[in-house]
């Protein structure tokens, strides 16, 4: 049987608490009532984000240039732009200004853990 696509989002963060209090304050994201142990799982459509705590074995610092490099994560959003605004001036580093593209207004932000996380607004 073949595989469909992808189902399920999880990125590997040092302190789980931390990094999910980043991605629903900082992005509106609302956490789902039920989660595994060492993870927070929100409420994302259509597939399930997540963040928890590494796998063993797993060393985040140990991989350069940041955490997830090879990966592309691209998270939508309504307003990519205030998005934006609102990340700068709560200080969150900016790895690529908003720019338009075929995928409508984007832009690349480093969470917490040095994950590349790019926003688009579907335009």
């Amino acid at each position: 049987m073949p595989v469909t696509g992808p189902d399920f989002i999880a990125l590997q963060v040092r302190d789980v608490e931390a990094a999910a209090t980043f991605y629903e304050e900082r992005l509106g994201l609302r956490r789902t009532p039920v989660a595994p142990p060492g993870a927070v799982v929100f409420a994302t459509e259509p597939i399930a984000f997540a963040v928890r705590t590494p796998l063993p074995g797993t060393d985040l610092d140990a991989v350069t240039p940041r955490p997830g490099a090879g990966v592309a994560l691209w998270l939508a959003a309504d307003d990519a732009q205030a998005l934006h605004d609102d990340l700068v001036d709560a200080g969150v580093p900016v790895l690529a200004a908003p720019s338009d593209s075929p995928f409508g207004r984007t832009f690349t932000f480093a969470d917490p853990d040095g994950y590349a996380v790019t926003v688009h607004d579907r335009g």
